[in-house]
């Protein structure tokens, strides 16, 4: 059944999206819009986190009217019950992020082994720095011997036999004292996210501060934790990202090439593959079957990992994967894990996509499983590749529908190394923008994209207004690419900036919205922002900064708000958490907590108060500063 102009609209505001909406409809495809409808009315109980099914008494609900059960079977009142519900939440977003990193971390041990042909050390100076921040001396040894030792120190994070996890070195000593008399101080990855879980276990931790307080603490652990370990040794492993120029939305597949999208959120699989697709062998193989070249192109945080690194062109967000495989262009799909729907298998039968999956902890209906592991990955890798080659001729012409818009061109690879470098190799010439007031501040806009708002708009008009208003926006995942399809990441979209933020864009040649990377690469933000804070002596709480989810879904995000916020940050989130069963829970997160951390949560759907919300903060940032 077709959809009405009015009806893709609403639904997304890429002129990609609205195309392949509707040639998806042509096509007889269901998509996650379609799903969302199909599941309104949702459950209200749900939704302000007043269900509770973490026994077998239960399922329980409060009515928040008063009129209906008031506790749950075991006793507990919607505060205790909202609470077990975000820690829960939490425990499960820091567990996925933390076990990318150590993922990584096998990688990382492994190629200092010699047991995983293919890989190997990009960057040898970061290695020296990192393992010397774990106490190990580098002087005198090789890389393999300094990734295999700081691959056992970096393991030693996830357990339970420290105090205090190191990156925490890197926090202002400001911030560690607010921790440390909250009893928030994160001690080991794993040991947070198990306690989480023990304590909301029913007949355990039943004071809902309590629980709430012990939530911050693994959002921590994952924060400075987990997802750390994971930039850090994705860049030690695969090379420390620098600016690169790039393409975006779904005109990057090309008619005439074999294309394969790189879809889910680590790059271990990822760097293979494109290694893979330069081998000469199988690219004249790929000429042999009427192709003019092999074609790799990103979705989500994978290709993220990909487009900072290697230049690797996106085709899309999360909204974007379904959509994606109705160009009939994909001649294979691999993914690994973390934000990949598990309809993609069967939308891929109604065209000629191979479907892959690769990690031995994510399987999906639908999809050929080929496991990745570092010691076979690079002949894994391969394999792949030819088979994708071999189905290029295999495409239904009656279902290939090219973009009919142009790729968006984009900048990205903006990690702190290069941040810091574009200012001459220190936060000082930033920090005297922001005194000056060229800079007003900056915000970090990330996370996911929501079918219940219509997709990029939350982060697209989020952004444009900072940008006016002279804020330095910085961005990470889904939101990244939702920006770059706008237009906001080249040097030429300074033009729509404040006067100030203009100036200093085009004395440095960069965006007003900076690519920093992966979901998990939010860290990078919290070390650009800590190493500010650093530099002038003070907390991350007292500086003109903040963040916002706009269109945030999965419980990732809900462990990356919480680290913000204790890390000092005021977050303003696009689409409500479930907490709003619970009144005290509401007060303490959007107004009590600031006393506690310096920083809260905010929840504004709408794009422009959020904006607003923002900027006054950062106003009142900087008057308390003397600015």
């Amino acid at each position: 059944m077709l959809l009405t102009k009015a009806e893709i609209q609403a639904r997304t505001i890429t002129e990609d999206g609205q195309v392949f909406l509707q040639k998806a409809a042509q096509d007889g495809l269901e998509t996650v819009w379609d799903r969302y409808e199909a599941q309104k009315p949702q459950c209200g109980f749900c939704e302000m986190g007043l269900s509770c099914r973490n026994c077998s008494m239960g399922p329980c609900r409060i009515d928040p009217f008063g009129e209906g059960p008031l506790r749950g079977v075991c006793g507990a009142d919607a505060d205790i019950i909202v609470a077990r519900n975000l820690g829960r939440m939490i425990a499960a977003g820091s567990a996925s992020h933390s076990d990318h990193g150590r993922d990584l971390v096998e990688v990382l041990r492994k190629v200092g082994e010699g047991r995983a042909p293919g890989y190997t050390i990009r960057s040898v100076e970061k290695l020296k720095k990192v393992a010397s921040e774990f106490g190990i001396a580098v002087d005198g040894k090789t890389p393999s011997d300094l990734a295999v030792e700081l691959a056992h120190a970096m393991e030693e994070e996830f357990g339970t036999r420290k105090k205090a996890l190191t990156f925490l070195a890197r926090v202002p000593e400001k911030r560690r004292a607010v921790w440390n008399k909250l009893g928030i101080t994160p001690r080991g990855i794993d040991r947070e996210t198990s306690e989480m879980m023990h304590r909301t276990h029913m007949g355990v931790d039943n004071d809902w501060l309590s629980l709430l307080l012990h939530g911050l603490r693994n959002a921590l652990s994952d924060g400075w934790g987990g997802s750390f370990i994971a930039t850090e040794v994705s860049d030690i492993l695969f090379g420390i990202p620098q600016p690169v120029s790039s393409e975006v939305n779904l005109g990057v597949l090309k008619e005439n090439q074999v294309n394969i999208v790189l879809h889910g959120h680590n790059p271990i699989v990822s760097e293979m593959i494109y290694e893979a697709a330069q081998d000469p062998e199988l690219l004249a193989l790929a000429s042999q079957k009427g192709a003019t070249g092999i074609n790799l192109a990103g979705l989500c945080c994978t290709g993220n990992e990909l487009l900072m690194r290697r230049g690797i062109p996106m085709a899309g967000n999360h909204l974007m994967t379904e959509l994606a495989l109705s160009t009939g262009l994909v001649d294979m799909m691999l993914v690994d894990y973390q934000c990949i729907m598990p309809a993609l298998g069967e939308i891929a039968t109604c065209y000629h996509t191979l479907m892959i999956s690769t990690s031995d902890k994510a399987k999906y209906p639908h999809m050929a499983h080929h496991e990745f592991h570092p010691e076979t990955a690079q002949g894994k890798a391969r394999e792949l590749v030819r088979q994708a080659v071999e189905n290029y001729g295999r495409r239904i012409p009656a279902k290939i529908l090219p973009a009919p818009n142009a790729s968006t061109k984009m900048m990205a690879g903006f990690s702190v190394e290069a941040i810091l470098g574009a200012l001459g190799g220190s936060p000082a010439p930033l920090i005297d923008a922001i005194k000056s007031g060229a800079v007003q501040g900056a915000v970090g806009v990330v996370g996911c994209n929501n079918p219940k708002i219509q997709q990029d708009y939350g982060h697209v008009n989020l952004t444009r207004r900072l940008m006016e208003n002279d804020i330095l926006v910085v961005d990470t995942g889904c939101a990244a690419v939702a920006h770059a399809k706008a237009g906001l990441k080249v040097p030429e979209a300074a033009a729509h900036a404040g006067p100030g933020l203009q100036q200093v864009c085009k004395a440095l040649g960069i965006p007003p919205v900076l690519h920093m990377g992966s979901c998990v690469d939010n860290v990078r933000i919290l070390d650009l922002a800590a190493a500010l804070a650093n530099t002038l002596g003070t907390d991350i709480s007292d500086l003109p900064l903040a963040a916002a989810a706009p269109e945030w879904y999965s419980e990732k995000a809900v462990s990356i708000a919480c680290y913000a916020v204790a890390s000092g940050v005021f977050t303003v989130l696009g689409t409500p958490p479930p907490i709003f069963g619970s009144p005290n829970i509401v007060k303490l997160l959007t107004e009590d907590i600031e006393g506690l951390l310096g920083a809260s949560f905010a929840v504004e759907p709408n794009p422009e108060k959020a904006a607003a919300r923002i900027i006054e903060h950062i106003r009142q940032k900087r008057k308390a500063l003397g600015l």
